[in-house]
């Protein structure tokens, strides 16, 4: 828009319309084109505006439409949500705008077709399929609540304070105005619960750490819910109790020698109270018990106790069973002569293979080799019976 003089002029393009006014009052709507108005006073203004999906001020229609309605019905789309209604305003077909119960919002419908659907959320709770795919949660300003249910898990469906449904997998989206929607999500599957190392005295007074791992689910989530507002965390705080309990009524022997029977005990504790709380517990078992420096080395020296008389024990059972064998030995000997020469040449064959040479001398009290050697022969043809 320029002045030259005593002349208002403006250029309006195709997808513009020109707004002029006369000392503020509307006198006009502007279509495309150069516009020359005589203005010797200064008292003309023209205002150019977008129309093309475009959104004008809900006051400035609300005035044009007062100054001349067939105009305004003609140009303008002026959309009013009641309390408890939401607006879904499409232009050429797109969903483009939400109006939010109890407010105005006015668009152009000169180039671009708008297309109104009002929905009352009093009567509905639930948002439609065929709305939720025209809606875009990010930009719904708090008019509606959604979320997306995974495969593993259950969705609670609580209206003002109020349980209402459980939601099954899949997407699911309600009307929030007037109301107020809260969606609780609880994970179905087997969750570990690792309890980490707490000090305990034994009932002999010594102090221990110990650590346990421990699986668990919700199977019942209404109740999960309805009991506590964190499951695995009162869950963890059980398992607490119970390992406290069992390890205090027994003696370090005594845990070091049952941890089964300690894992079921503590399973039976927490399986019961779990049971009130929707979920239940799969396995259970202690992971580590740590002990004290001074407790561990001398643990240390009394398994190296055990092993040195254990193997003393053993050692001693062979030189037994060793001096039995010599026993039978000599007294095969004794019956038998030969026997004894035998495991004499045997003996003095085990030194040649020790010794280079061995030098004989044959004495008078003897006889030397040749008396030794017929010694040999003696026993020989005793031993063996005559021919026939």
């Amino acid at each position: 828009m320029s002045r030259l003089s005593f002349w208002t002029t403006a250029i309006v393009k195709d997808d513009e319309r020109g707004i002029l006014r006369s000392d503020g009052r509307f006198r006009k709507l502007l279509p495309p084109g150069r516009f020359t108005e005589f203005d010797p006073f200064r008292q003309l203004d023209i205002e150019i505006v977008k129309i093309l999906r475009a959104e004008i001020a809900p006051e400035k229609a609300l005035l044009l439409a007062k100054a001349d309605p067939d105009l305004a019905d003609q140009h303008f789309a002026i959309v009013q949500a009641g309390p408890s209604e939401v607006a879904i305003v499409s232009m050429d077909g797109e969903p483009k705008h939400l109006v939010l119960p109890n407010t105005t919002r006015a668009f152009w419908k000169t180039l671009t077709k708008i297309d109104v659907e009002t929905v009352d959320t009093s009567a509905e709770l639930r948002v439609e399929k065929r709305y939720l795919d025209k809606l875009d949660a990010a930009r719904a300003g708090g008019a509606l609540a959604s979320t997306v249910v995974e495969a593993h898990e259950a969705g609670l469906l609580y209206v003002d304070g109020v349980f209402t449904e459980r939601l099954r997998p899949g997407r699911h989206a309600f009307w929030s105005v007037g109301r107020t929607i809260r969606i609780a999500k609880m994970d179905l599957r087997p969750q570990p619960l690792e309890v980490t190392a707490q000090e305990i005295l034994t009932k002999d007074r010594i102090g221990i750490r110990v650590t346990l791992t421990a699986f668990a689910r919700v199977v019942d989530p209404e109740k999960a819910a309805a009991a506590s507002s964190d499951v695995n965390t009162t869950l963890y705080r059980l398992i607490q109790f119970a390992i406290r309990e069992a390890v205090a009524a027994r003696t370090l022997d005594d845990i070091l020698a049952a941890r089964d029977t300690i894992d079921r005990e503590v399973r039976a504790y927490v399986t019961e109270r779990a049971a009130a709380l929707g979920a239940e517990i799969g396995e259970i078992g202690l992971k580590d018990i740590i002990l004290p420096g001074d407790v561990r080395d001398l643990l240390n020296k009394v398994v190296e106790a055990e092993r040195i008389a254990k193997a003393n024990l053993i050692r001693r059972q062979e030189e037994t069973a060793a001096t039995r064998s010599l026993l039978n030995t000599s007294k095969l000997m004794q019956d038998n002569p030969l026997l004894l020469r035998l495991k004499e040449l045997e003996a003095l064959e085990k030194l040649v293979e020790k010794v280079g040479r061995i030098d004989l001398h044959a004495g008078a009290g003897t006889g030397g080799l040749e008396a030794l050697l017929s010694g040999l022969y003696r026993l020989r043809s005793e031993g063996t019976p005559d021919d026939k």
